[in-house]
């Protein structure tokens, strides 16, 4: 969030009811938080108020000025996040991962097109576009489906630690393998698994790059009510110019209006 430009009241109040930022809305169990998410579109797991967009961990807390405490396994709100994120991960119900930029986030199915329109790779385009380590985790996944972490990084010959991790992360911004499960005894491992597997209707959906743009920014927009300079692009994973593409069409629609160079609100906010 832009921290030079000062919200107006009514859309603060608007993001507070969206964003679940209110007492009375806040987020306490994994079918709240799946309701949150649809509702939203696409939110971070575990980030506070600096970060710009929704966020599961700002839900659970149900304020504005959330911060992130410096020890977060004692924190009883930030295991709260954690434990509901781990359920809606296993449910399956909402896409989670590692997406652009490194970050973990949810993405409601009706996103998942968009999604993948930006930052999905081919299966035909694999060999040219993926690292070999990550082709060779995504060929055992293909064979097996799914795995836990260890088995895995045995399996596909990947055995240096710091190299499957970078895979991984990887296969995971590029939708091509997502965490199914999370197991902590005896040991901590996640169990992962193909995202066609998971989501393979939505996964089969195409989607022109710039209508992928458009959809993005409008779920961004609807949450938001207003995107400052930079707003859609940091809190989505899309580059300024994408986002840039999409809240002009947005405008072009008549869903948006364009305030000023950068800033764009809900036209039925305006």
């Amino acid at each position: 969030m832009s921290s030079i430009i000062t919200l107006p009241e009514d859309v603060d109040a608007h993001r507070d009811r969206m964003w679940r930022r209110e007492a009375s809305l806040r987020v306490e169990t994994a079918a709240d938080a799946e309701r949150f998410i649809e509702e939203v579109g696409f939110a971070n797991a575990l980030t506070d108020a600096r970060r710009a967009g929704a966020s599961l961990f700002i839900a659970v807390c149900g304020r504005r000025d959330v911060s992130l405490p410096r020890n977060v396994q004692k924190d009883e709100e930030c295991s709260l996040a954690w434990r509901i994120k781990d359920d809606v991960m296993r449910r399956g119900s909402l896409y989670y991962a590692k997406l652009a930029r490194g970050r973990s986030m949810f993405v409601a199915a009706r996103l998942i097109p968009s999604f993948a329109a930006v930052w999905g790779v081919d299966r035909k385009d694999e060999r040219e576009r993926l690292s070999l380590t990550a082709q060779s985790i995504l060929r055992v996944l293909r064979r097996e489906h799914e795995m836990a972490t260890g088995d895995l990084r045995a399996e596909s010959g990947v055995t240096e630690r710091a190299v499957f991790t970078r895979s991984l992360d990887e296969l995971q911004r590029t939708m091509k393998v997502v965490p199914q499960d999370v197991l902590y005894h005896p040991t901590f491992t996640y169990v992962w698994t193909l995202a066609e597997d998971r989501f393979p209707l939505q996964l089969k959906k195409k989607l022109k790059r710039e209508a992928a743009f458009t959809e993005i920014a409008r779920a961004y927009l609807a949450a938001a009510g207003l995107t400052t300079p930079g707003e859609t692009a940091r809190a989505s994973g899309l580059t300024r110019p994408e986002a840039g593409i999409g809240n002009h069409r947005l405008v072009d629609e008549g869903y948006a209006v364009r305030i000023k160079r950068g800033v764009y609100q809900l036209a039925r906010l305006s």
